[in-house]
């Protein structure tokens, strides 16, 4: 026992360590490489106005999609599950695509709004649909989930296929997880919520734990399936409905983040959640940064980077249990 909580306590410092270096380097990397020696005026207005911002964004949305994952996989016991099988991506998406490709943005915080509001009705609509005669059932919230996934995605199509072409390219960007036009103003509320979806998931995380193991057993434990279900799903869905209000559609770090704690640091939940955390933040962080330097000027979007790295991962990590 105190051997495995040592290599758990040596992971966790590894992954916090390995996040501070990914964070620097998102800070200093870009077109043109911020030297901290070296801060004139033109650097520190970089740096304050376009560098931290969306650094900071992309650990907020990297951590908010890591600990939704852990979430829903536990929900649903299901290590596929993800973020977005649930189809709240979907209503952000249609959500945030309608008002970019008709010019809705009144204020700044328009196409943010909007993606926030499609989240959690698509949330909602799918608590419903899954709620039947004994309580929210995963298999419901999961058939919810794909088929309201589906009816908005086509939904989504529609409206792009009558779009005007400048709105159509930014409503492809934004659903790419395009980190560009981040600015501070996004910060605040996206953080209160990711807080507080997290809060309520850490409250919940020996429910969580006993849900893993069924229903029956979580029963026996002292837990109520379906209230716990409830909650721990409401958690999650905050979160990706802030994360994707963030920045846009971002794959593969709820997908990978989890199976990469779990491999290395056990499936306790109190445990997993903060390092899917760390984890998704700092996998957000270095998309971010390859993306604005690989190919400058030319900007490539973090969500198309970070699918570039988590899809391998999650091959050979599929091929390993394959072979064993």
């Amino acid at each position: 026992m105190k051997r495995h909580h040592s290599s758990t306590a040596l992971v966790s410092a590894s992954l916090c360590a390995a996040a501070c270096c990914l964070i620097i380097m998102s800070v200093a990397s870009g077109p043109r490489l911020l030297n901290p020696f070296s801060m004139d005026m033109e650097t520190c207005r970089t740096l304050l106005a376009i560098r931290l911002p969306r650094t900071v964004v992309a650990l907020l949305m990297g951590a908010a999609l890591g600990a939704s994952g852990a979430i829903l996989q536990g929900i649903f016991r299901n290590p596929l599950a993800d973020p977005y099988v649930l189809g709240i991506s979907s209503g952000a998406s249609l959500a945030a695509s309608f008002g970019l490709m008709l010019g809705i943005s009144v204020f700044p915080l328009s196409v943010p709004i909007l993606a926030f509001s499609g989240a959690i009705a698509t949330g909602a609509a799918v608590v419903v649909l899954g709620h039947g005669w004994r309580g929210l059932k995963p298999e419901r919230l999961l058939l919810a989930g794909v088929g309201l996934g589906f009816l908005l995605s086509a939904v989504l199509m529609l409206v792009m296929t009558v779009a005007v072409d400048d709105g159509l390219k930014r409503a492809i960007l934004w659903m790419s997880g395009d980190l560009s036009m981040v600015d501070w103003e996004l910060v605040p509320v996206g953080f209160l919520f990711i807080m507080t979806g997290f809060a309520l998931a850490m409250t919940r995380r020996k429910g969580l734990n006993a849900l893993t193991l069924g229903d029956d057993i979580a029963h026996s434990l002292g837990f109520n399936p379906v209230r716990e279900r409830f909650f721990l799903f409401v958690a999650a869905s905050l979160m990706t409905a802030a994360a994707v209000s963030l920045g846009g559609v971002v794959g593969f770090i709820g997908l990978v983040i989890p199976h990469v704690v779990r491999r290395h640091a056990g499936s306790d939940a109190a445990i997993v959640l903060p390092l899917s955390v760390v984890g998704g933040g700092a996998l957000l962080c270095l998309a971010d940064a390859i993306g604005r330097t690989v190919a400058a000027p030319l900007e490539l979007p973090a969500g198309v980077i970070a699918a570039l790295i988590g899809s391998p991962y999650f091959i050979f990590l599929l091929g390993q249990k394959k072979s064993n």
